[in-house]
Order: C-alpha cells, then structure tokens, then sequence
C-alpha cells in the first residue's frame, strides 16, 4: 500500500512556471511507476506524464512534450513535474498516481492523491 500527496499548485500567468511536488509513503514506494493526470472541469481525467520505478523510462503526453518534465527522488520518495510555458488550457486539478505496470490509462492507476489546483490565466 502507497499513500501520495501532491503540494505546489496554484495561480500563475500563462507563460509561467510550476514545480509539483507528490511525496508517497509506504515501504514499497520507491517499487511503483509514477504517474501524473489532470482533470479539467468538465472533462475527462487524462494522461500528463509517467516515469518508471528507477526513472529510466518516461513518456508524455503530447500536449505537454518539450513543456513539462517528470523525476523522482527516490531517496525522497517523491515525484517532481516541472511544467514550463504554461498555457491557460493547462488548467485542471493534477494528480499523481502509482502503479507496477508501464502505463498511460487511468484504470491500470490503483493509488491516487488528493489532487492539486494549477490555474493559468491568460
């Protein structure tokens, strides 16, 4: 069992920076794939970025290629999404999740967090 809590959402013009932070705790933490989702209102929740247990494999979603940048601390347990050049449609509530398999769909995700607010404004 894994718990994960996501922190540095928040307020930021379009243009600009934010640094998520998802701390996991559970002595099998560092053994999970990481992902990161966000959910839009009104919309699905979707795929953002994922890395595996000892980062050498990561994958994008399109949308935020070249942009954002998943790692993770294993020494932390924990997992960073640097999002750069954010766009008002980056807007949504972001979640990390963990999960054993390599893996880009919400139902192979068994551990979520609480979920935390990014807003751009244009």
């Amino acid at each position: 069992q894994v718990q994960l809590g996501e922190s540095g959402g928040g307020l930021v013009q379009a243009g600009g920076s934010l640094r998520l932070s998802c701390a996991a705790s559970g002595r099998t933490a560092s053994s999970y794939a990481m992902g990161w989702f966000r959910q839009a209102p009104g919309k699905e929740r979707e795929f953002v970025a994922r890395i595996s247990w000892s980062g050498a494999s990561i994958d994008y979603a399109d949308s935020v290629k070249g942009r954002f940048t998943i790692s993770r601390d294993n020494a932390k347990n924990t997992v960073y999404l640097q999002m750069n050049s954010l766009k008002p449609e980056d807007t949504a509530v972001y979640y990390c999740a963990a999960t054993f398999i390599r893996s880009m769909n919400v139902p192979d995700y068994r551990h979520w967090g609480q979920g935390t607010q990014v807003t751009v404004s244009s």
